[in-house]
């Protein structure tokens, strides 16, 4: 057997059974996840998994099948999974390919096979729900990129002042910061003065208020700027009033001083004070000055300490929403989880439901099946563009304990046949009773094509070769079809064919049951 090939760097899991319209036979489903099967592959046991899976179960080295001890048939070596012992399976894939698909997204009615689906629907719907890289929301495909340019908390864009990019969530955050930011003026109220020109805007606004110039000796009051002036005209005995303490205290300050000091003569001057000693008038106007330093310095660290106590309130609540929303995200996510599982193992068992309805209402246990096979113009036009070479029957019974089995036709001809002939197989199936039964398989079949006039029908009969896999007891869902690749000639069917009647055929099997 041929290794397989690890040329699919982005495989995927199989395709959710949703995804199928009509119910799912578990000869298309992957042992390992379950789903429809995707790029199929046989293992040596015989049952199938996705490439994906495969060589996720083997990527440590060989490993038994668990499919192979659910069914209770384990036997080394065949259940040993390994990469070098398995197979594409192509037929499955074919098969698999032609099925009738539908979207699983809500609001979309796209419909084709599998084969579009995987080639030209999967992951381009636009309404499969995509997780956006940025904010991490779940959202539309439609809607991806006006959610991008127009609603993602975390989109990127450019201050429309100052031309900065930022992030859409640090909006607020920036204005409060922005140098080009447009303030308005409270006092004259103009508009749009950048606020990097504000403090320029205050100083020589008429309308602004400031304290007046002799607030630092006991002046309360607060003026516009453009009344400064007749506010210190007409209060000009105030000031000198507020002044006068401060003048006297300084001048007393100021005797002290120079009693203190040396004094000389000055050739009929008078006298003076000796230089060195200057410096104390203006080490007196130090305590002044630093005073007023130590004032501004005070309310620039009060404002600051102002914005700094707002900015750790506003962080400490931003931090407390984000706690609580990654836990509401977080029970959500269990929740869809949850859900998920038991939607997959609902679909799963409806589809066996349906699948067990569908063979109780064809099946037979007398070893004798008449299969009716409609739209067979259609059926072959499919067959010939190769979407559907090959069609299976309802499985029937030799018994209600016994062989279970089915046919296989190829409406274009298969092997030796292909073009030419119909190509009618016989098909050993897994039976739930099959530890009970002979093995191998050999008991006489019989295939005929059904004259519809009841007159020469097409009869073709074999019995088994027992040595072949294909009638030995059964360790997949169905063994390697076997039968009559030459069964009936094409033209028999062309014109008025008393074999095609109504676009239909029909197609028995009788199984001899003689010593059963």
């Amino acid at each position: 057997m041929a290794r397989i090939s690890l040329d699919y760097p982005n495989s995927l899991p199989g395709i959710p059974l949703s995804v199928l319209s009509v119910p799912m036979e578990n000869k298309y489903k992957c042992q390992q996840c379950l789903q429809v099967l995707r790029k199929p592959v046989q293992a040596q046991c015989g049952h199938r998994f996705c490439v994906h899976c495969f060589k996720l179960l083997t990527s440590a080295g060989p490993k038994p099948c668990e499919a192979c001890r659910q069914e209770e048939i384990y036997e080394e070596p065949m259940s040993i999974l390994n990469s070098n012992e398995a197979f594409p399976d192509n037929a499955a894939g074919r098969e698999i390919a032609s099925l009738p698909a539908r979207c699983l997204n809500q609001d979309c009615s796209w419909t084709g096979s599998i084969k579009d689906y995987e080639a030209q629907h999967e992951g381009r719907c636009e309404y499969e729900r995509v997780q956006c890289e940025a904010c991490q929301a779940s959202i539309l495909l439609k809607d991806k990129d006006r959610h991008s340019e127009r609603e993602c908390e975390a989109r990127t864009l450019n201050c429309k002042y100052c031309k900065v990019t930022f992030n859409f969530k640090d909006i607020k955050a920036h204005d409060e910061i922005c140098l080009k930011f447009p303030l308005q003026c409270k006092d004259c109220g103009k508009k749009k003065i950048p606020r990097e020109k504000f403090n320029d805007h205050i100083k020589s606004c008429a309308k602004s208020k400031s304290a007046c110039p002799f607030s630092d000796v006991g002046c309360k009051t607060v003026i516009e700027n453009g009344k400064l002036s007749d506010h210190e005209h007409s209060s000009t005995m105030e000031h000198l009033r507020l002044l006068l303490p401060m003048v006297l205290s300084m001048t007393r300050t100021q005797s002290e001083t120079l009693g203190s000091g040396e004094w000389q003569e000055d050739s009929g001057f008078g006298l003076y004070r000796a230089p060195e000693e200057g410096s104390g008038a203006a080490a007196s106007t130090q305590p002044l000055d630093m005073e007023k330093k130590v004032n501004a310095l005070e309310n620039i660290v009060c404002v600051l300490n102002r914005e700094v106590e707002r900015s750790s309130l506003t962080l400490e609540a931003f931090a407390h929403q984000h706690r609580l929303d990654q836990e509401k995200i977080e029970n959500l996510s269990n929740r869809v989880r949850q859900l998920e599982r038991t939607v997959t193992m609902r679909d799963l068992q409806l589809s066996e439901n349906e699948q067990l309805v569908r063979e109780l209402q064809h099946c037979t246990y007398d070893g004798i099946f008449v299969w009716k096979i409609t739209d067979f113009s259609r059926r072959r036009q499919d067959a010939l563009a190769g979407r559907t070479p090959a069609m299976f029957s309802p499985a029937f019974y030799s018994s209600k304990y016994g062989y279970k089995m089915c046919l296989r036709l190829y409406l274009n001809g298969d092997g030796t046949g292909r073009g030419t002939h119909l190509s009618l197989f016989f098909v050993v199936m897994r039976g739930k009773c099959d530890a009970l039964l002979k093995w191998p398989f050999s008991q006489k079949v019989t295939l005929m094509l059904l004259d519809q006039n009841n007159r020469e029908h097409i009869i073709d009969a074999f019995r088994p070769d027992i040595t072949s896999t294909s009638f030995q007891r059964p360790i997949s869902e169905m063994n390697i079809a076997s039968g009559c690749p030459l069964f009936c000639p094409l033209a028999k069917l062309a014109g008025k064919s008393p074999y095609l009647r109504d676009d239909t055929i029909f197609i028995k099997a009788i199984v001899d049951l003689t010593g059963l």
